[in-house]
């Protein structure tokens, strides 16, 4: 299975760099319209079969240029969604209780899957959930899937889950809105990352320092 997944287009909170994850969300900014009214010439080349949102109304508002230009039905899944603030909610995503956010959900893609987000859900909770998505795309037999999501579910996803992108380089790559990570393979026989917002993906190990490019909820 070749697996595109699509960060959502801009949003006020966004904008304004806070940790923004309940349900439903808010809009898209003028820039965040126009974004996902390109998409659909941006994955001109990919034949994509199925089309996966959250329950996040930013995802369902991207996804729907996407959607009438293709024919597809939009399949929302909460498995998708945004991984859970908690009590981090609403913090600036530049502040030290905010920078959190980001350091917890990579030690999940470390394998600390038992950490929970202050208030929130654990690792296990976030990657059983995504994982089930991801399986059921699979299952589906499609050849090729997008699934407009978020950015630190994507990020942190991917580091968990493709054989070839570690912490150290989800860390250091930032996930524009409508970025698009994709990987192809399978559940069963695990995922490699073939590129990242347009650039290649470097082998696990040479992504450079983890820094501290931390970034919002998206």
């Amino acid at each position: 299975m070749r697996l595109l997944l699509v960060r959502h287009g801009q949003t006020p909170t966004n904008v304004d760099y806070l940790l923004d994850t309940a349900v439903p969300g808010p809009g898209l900014t003028e820039l965040g319209e126009a974004q996902a009214a390109a998409l659909p010439e941006a994955l001109t080349g990919e034949d994509i079969e199925a089309l996966y949102v959250s329950t996040l109304l930013r995802t369902q508002l991207t996804a729907a240029p996407l959607a009438a230009a293709r024919g597809l039905d939009v399949i929302v899944r909460d498995g998708i969604r945004e991984i859970t603030a908690g009590d981090l909610e609403m913090l600036p995503g530049d502040t030290e209780k905010g920078e959190l956010y980001m350091r917890t959900a990579f030690s999940w893609a470390a394998g600390d899957h038992e950490l929970r987000m202050p208030g929130g859900e654990s690792g296990a909770e976030f990657l059983g959930r995504y994982d089930a998505v991801i399986a059921e795309a699979a299952k589906s037999g499609v050849g090729t899937v997008a699934m407009v999501s978020h950015g630190a579910a994507i990020r942190t996803w991917t580091a968990a889950r493709a054989d070839n992108v570690d912490i150290a380089f989800a860390a250091a790559h930032r996930l524009d809105n409508t970025g698009v990570v994709v990987l192809e393979g399978s559940p069963s026989d695990g995922f490699k990352a073939l590129s990242w917002a347009g650039a290649s993906v470097a082998p696990a190990g040479e992504g450079g320092p983890t820094g501290e490019p931390l970034d919002e909820a998206e």
